[in-house]
């Protein structure tokens, strides 16, 4: 904007200490939602992966199922052949015909006991993955009823908070647009860098706010007369003095008032 050089310093100073109550603003109403947005796609991955789990317990299941239905299928076409076979021993012209006869018998015994102890194992490993299906299925209702508690959170904060959030953003956007480029940078840059996001601070009890590092006071009379940008030594913040700060919280609490 072609305003934005002609604004004074204190001018600047008024607009970025605006910017960063607007900020802030922004930042209380995320930290009110707190860890719940990460909390519940947490909960809705795990309820996933539960899911998944349960699915494919219950394809094993229908698998082995179908094993043993085939296993039993062998046994009628075994218990079918001994049948026969003891039907042609009764035919037989001599020991030779009789004993390899005897041998496919013995043969079809083995194959309907091999398939038994197969049919057992494959009953256990059922009762087994049941259990595991009844226990996962038993955290799966635990799990959806808390993301579902969580969910319910998450929709009542956003309910009350989208809004004003909408609306703070946009005005971050034009106090943004009234300051000139290299204060922006500036501004964000140090708003990564401190924990709370404070980049623009009054000066409280001689020292910049939030810190026990004494401003010396021939620096707070230069903040004080707003001639220049004057930034703390120590954690790099903008500093501004406790009367415009003052000014502008009241001016703005109106205007956060309308939102």
């Amino acid at each position: 904007m072609a305003n934005k050089k002609e604004n004074t310093v204190e001018d600047k100073l008024r607009a970025l200490y605006d910017l960063q109550l607007i900020d802030s603003r922004v930042d209380e109403i995320r930290n009110v939602r707190g860890e719940l947005p990460l909390e519940v796609e947490d909960l809705e991955d795990e309820v996933l992966g539960l899911k998944t789990r349960m699915d494919k317990l219950k394809t094993d299941v229908e698998t082995i199922n179908f094993e043993i239905t085939a296993k039993k299928n062998l046994i009628d076409e075994s218990k079918a052949l001994i049948k026969k076979y003891s039907e042609q021993q009764k035919n037989v012209r001599n020991s030779r015909e009789f004993n390899s006869l005897s041998k496919e018998v013995e043969f079809q015994e083995l194959e309907i006991q091999l398939a038994e102890k197969n049919i057992k194992e494959f009953k256990a490993q059922i009762e087994q993955k049941k259990e595991v299906i009844a226990q996962t299925k038993e955290k799966l209702s635990e799990r959806e009823g808390h993301l579902k508690h969580k969910k319910g959170e998450l929709d009542a904060i956003l309910a009350e908070t989208e809004k004003e959030e909408k609306a703070l953003l946009k005005k971050s956007e034009e106090y943004q647009d009234k300051i000139e480029e290299r204060l922006i940078k500036a501004y964000k840059r140090i708003r990564q860098n401190v924990k709370n996001g404070l980049a623009v601070v009054p000066v409280e009890r001689g020292a910049s706010g939030g810190s026990f590092f004494t401003i010396p006071p021939q620096v707070q009379v230069e903040i004080a007369s707003r001639k220049k940008i004057i930034t703390d030594e120590h954690s790099g913040r903008i500093l501004v003095d406790p009367l415009l700060a003052e000014e502008e919280q009241d001016r703005m609490e109106k205007l956060f008032a309308k939102i």
